[in-house]
């Protein structure tokens, strides 16, 4: 991993200048909700700063005050869609801690699949790997950062520490979940919401695995 922070919020990320009226700050979301649209729908390649212009209603010479050009509009959504798994994984966290999880895996992959299927533009973007070196850097950071929120909730449930064999093992949830629910939600049309159900399925069997690995390790 080459960077241990998160993800900065979408208004930071390579602005030009940051909005300071709610009018300028409405018209960046109008903006970025208009890149979203067209990633969802016509794919990466028609997205340009004239056309953000006519789905937003915002003239073009506006955006520009904002966004020096097409890439810094799509790290902002980028760093959005990230900001908005950091954030779920946190709230996991704090659910966990406060309520415990009776259905971990079912949970964790219902919150996920949650945000793969609200997030169309994010799905188009990471399916074409259209990123930049930047952005692609924070993908692994948040990934990162959701395998040690996952950790963090293991440790809870199991009430032990599990050092790196518990580390190994969320990194590969992390990457077995992100694989699968890119494809179920990558292209249009309804997802396979019966695959989603098989990776939980998966998972419950990795779970059970592990949790009688830390088990057999403590005796």
């Amino acid at each position: 991993m080459t960077e241990t922070t998160g993800p900065q919020p979408a208004s930071r990320a390579r602005l030009r200048r940051q909005p300071q009226q709610a009018r300028s700050r409405a018209r960046v979301e109008a903006v970025l909700a208009a890149a979203d649209r067209i990633l969802s729908q016509e794919g990466y390649e028609a997205l340009t700063m004239r056309r953000i212009a006519e789905e937003s209603g915002a003239p073009v010479g506006s955006i520009y005050q904002f966004y020096p050009d097409k890439s810094a509009v799509v790290d902002a959504l980028g760093r959005r869609y990230l900001e908005a798994f950091r954030t779920a994984i946190d709230d996991l966290v704090e659910r966990a801690v406060a309520r415990g999880l009776p259905d971990l895996v079912g949970t964790m992959v219902d919150v996920y699949a949650d945000l793969f299927r609200t997030q169309p533009g994010g799905m188009a973007l990471w399916a074409g790997r259209h990123l930049s070196p930047e952005l692609a850097r924070a993908d692994e950071a948040s990934n990162a950062l959701i395998a040690e929120g996952l950790q963090r909730i293991v440790e809870h449930l199991t009430g032990r520490a599990g050092g790196e064999q518990v580390r190994r093992a969320t990194r590969m949830v992390v990457w077995a979940a992100n694989a699968v629910l890119h494809e179920v939600f990558k292209g249009g049309g309804e997802p396979d919401l019966e695959t989603v159900d098989e990776l939980k399925r998966m998972l419950d069997a990795y779970w059970e695995d592990l949790r009688g690995r830390l088990s057999a390790a403590e005796g």
